[in-house]
């Protein structure tokens, strides 16, 4: 009998072997710290009505939304991401929406997929935390084997459509001293939301309880020395999603990313 892969076993395995276990439902943990150097990617998948709109309010929103990745019409494979890509089955947990509520995940939607869906792929923040990593930085939610804190912000979205409200962001705890070198790791990454978009107190921001975060873990208190980084999260579009309350769309379960083929290297901004 093959067992279910542990979080530290997926983290020595490529990209292709970690969606391997994942296809088959031996691994359905969140993937922060895992496919080093790869780009992992949000996910969105609805109907060819809102495509349109959807791919401007990405385009509206680069810093949330940077699109990396768009299937054709009813075609469930992303064939530039990585070989065999298929979105009913390579996320480890999806979000099924009805009317902007939240009814259900699952952990493949092979039964929802229809010929007139279009996914969207999204950047995403875990791509740049391995360069932080490597230069000796602490994530926190990868050391504890946990899910980033995710927040709503105040921080308006340019509309498109029925597709508009605020920002979602992901907060990283580091030392005060380090904001320079922070900046200068993850401005490199346009493709995975870049440079924090907030450094600071969160109420400036619209974040009234830090420790209670909209979705993924609640952080530590951070200490004197320490500061709270904000950076625009690709849960915004999701966010986005639940309040046009159209009527199906379907999301990755926040934390729980496509693992892609990309290497990172081939996408940095020099």
């Amino acid at each position: 009998m093959i067992k279910n892969l542990h979080f530290t076993d997926a983290q020595k395995l490529e990209s292709k072997q970690i969606r391997k276990h994942i296809r088959n439902n031996l691994y359905i943990n969140h993937t922060a710290g895992l496919a080093k150097n790869k780009l992992q990617a949000n996910l969105v998948i609805l109907h060819k009505k809102y495509s349109d709109d959807f791919y401007q309010f990405c385009k509206k929103n680069t810093k949330a939304c940077p699109l990396v990745g768009m299937t054709q019409i009813g075609n469930p494979f992303f064939e530039k991401l990585g070989e065999n890509i298929d979105i009913r089955h390579d996320v480890p947990s999806y979000n099924i929406y009805e009317n902007g509520k939240h009814v259900k995940s699952l952990n493949n939607v092979e039964a929802l997929w229809t010929k007139d869906l279009v996914a969207f792929a999204i950047g995403c923040s875990f791509t740049f935390e391995h360069d932080l990593i490597k230069n000796n930085f602490r994530i926190d939610h990868v050391l504890n084997n946990k899910i980033v804190p995710m927040y709503k912000s105040n921080l308006k979205n340019s509309k498109s459509g029925v597709f508009s409200g605020n920002m979602v962001t992901s907060m990283r705890i580091f030392k005060k001293s380090d904001k320079e070198k922070i900046i200068k790791i993850s401005k490199k990454y346009s493709f995975a939301h870049g440079e924090p978009i907030h450094i600071g107190e969160p109420t400036k921001i619209g974040i009234k309880d830090i420790l209670n975060p909209d979705w993924g873990d609640g952080p530590r208190t951070k200490k004197p020395d320490e500061d709270y980084f904000f950076w625009a999260c690709g849960v915004t579009p999701q966010h986005a999603v639940m309040e046009a309350k159209i009527p199906f769309c379907i999301t990755h379960t926040p934390g729980h990313m496509l693992i892609t083929d990309v290497n990172e290297q081939d996408l940095i901004s020099l």
